[in-house]
């Protein structure tokens, strides 16, 4: 089974590179900026995108693997998890939606299609939420609204942009 693993953490893609080889995956990796057309032209069985890759976003791969590869397995993984990313990644075309760390044989299976959808996990939120979730999936949801503009969005949330920019830097509570 040929794998393309897309993530900038060096670390990381290298410890996943190196232990899907050992589960007899065929893997292709790249820590840097690459092409649709780059990720397309390997016609592998499963993508593992990460969602800030450098400058660019694991979901701008989505829709064209998608088309190009309809039968492949996507997978998008992410340290930022959010409500808005994981609707957005599923209405791209995405197979699996899986947070940061991730256990290998979740991984595994979300690769081979063999577990259920990973977006549920994401989506399966308390019933309550605290303050801080509830601020953090509502700053999100403006920010996707706003095709990511910052500006825009501290204006309608009421803040100033660098409180915003500090808000968003954390990671989801």
């Amino acid at each position: 089974m040929k794998l393309v693993i897309v993530d900038d953490d060096v670390a990381l893609l290298n410890a996943l590179s190196r232990r899907f080889s050992q589960r007899g995956f065929e893997v292709v990796s790249f820590a840097e900026a690459v092409t649709a057309a780059q990720l397309i032209s390997l016609k592998a069985d499963s993508y593992l995108l990460d969602l800030r890759f450098a400058s660019q976003s694991g979901l701008s791969f989505i829709a064209p693997l998608r088309q190009a590869l309809p039968a492949c397995r996507i997978v998008l993984l992410t340290g930022y998890a959010s409500i808005a990313n994981a609707v957005q990644a599923v209405k791209l075309g995405a197979d699996d939606y899986l947070t940061k760390p991730a256990d290998l044989l979740q991984l595994e299976q979300a690769l081979r299609g063999e577990a259920q959808p990973a977006v549920t996990s994401v989506l399966d939120t308390p019933s309550v939420l605290s303050p801080d979730q509830l601020e953090w999936e509502h700053i999100n949801r403006v920010l996707t609204e706003q095709d990511g503009n910052i500006s825009r969005t501290a204006t309608l949330l009421g803040m100033h942009r660098r409180t915003l920019q500090r808000k968003l830097a954390k990671h989801r509570p």
